[in-house]
């Protein structure tokens, strides 16, 4: 990776399908034996990029990034205002993902990414962060306590083709 040029900018229509690439991909990698596999079985490439498409057509108040090297995508980041109600919108922002193609993985990327959306959450006045994983997901909760984020107590239950619970983590920005 110390010989390849990398660069983080913002996503952009045209990179629809390579966005819903990876973000199917490392699904398929990362949730194996926490999502039931016929609902990985069922994420369509066609069906994600169209929505990626639309996504990034539309200006809104989250944003996008993805992060290359040598013009090949290793992964994105979409942040924003946080989408919990029982938040202050204008003080929290959220990390509403991060995901990155397995062939880069623990490579210090999905750091780079996490460190350049905290910077944009804190240049847009937000003070906290939240995000949520998968209670299961071990390996996306040590990311992110590596990261500072604590579990804040807030459980949901997302249908991945079984319930399966999302735990809340939050961090002080500064």
């Amino acid at each position: 990776m110390e010989n390849r040029k990398q660069a983080i900018r913002a996503a952009r229509v045209d990179d629809a399908e390579a966005l819903a690439r990876v973000h199917i991909d490392s699904w398929r990698a990362a949730y194996k034996g926490l999502v039931p596999e016929s609902y990985l079985e069922k994420l369509d490439y066609e069906k994600r990029a169209e929505r990626f498409h639309q996504f990034l057509s539309q200006p809104g108040t989250d944003d996008n990034f993805l992060i290359e090297f040598d013009r090949e995508i290793a992964g994105f980041l979409t942040v924003g205002a946080s989408r919990d109600g029982d938040l202050d919108q204008a003080a929290t922002g959220e990390i509403w993902g991060i995901y990155l193609a397995q062939a880069f993985w623990r490579q210090g990327i999905g750091t780079a990414l996490y460190r350049f959306g905290e910077k944009l959450l804190i240049s847009r006045g937000y003070n906290q962060a939240i995000l949520w994983v998968l209670e299961e997901n071990n390996q996306a909760r040590r990311f992110y306590e590596a990261m500072g984020f604590f579990v804040d107590g807030v459980e949901r239950v997302y249908d991945l083709g079984a319930p399966l619970k999302g735990v809340r983590y939050c961090k002080m920005l500064e």
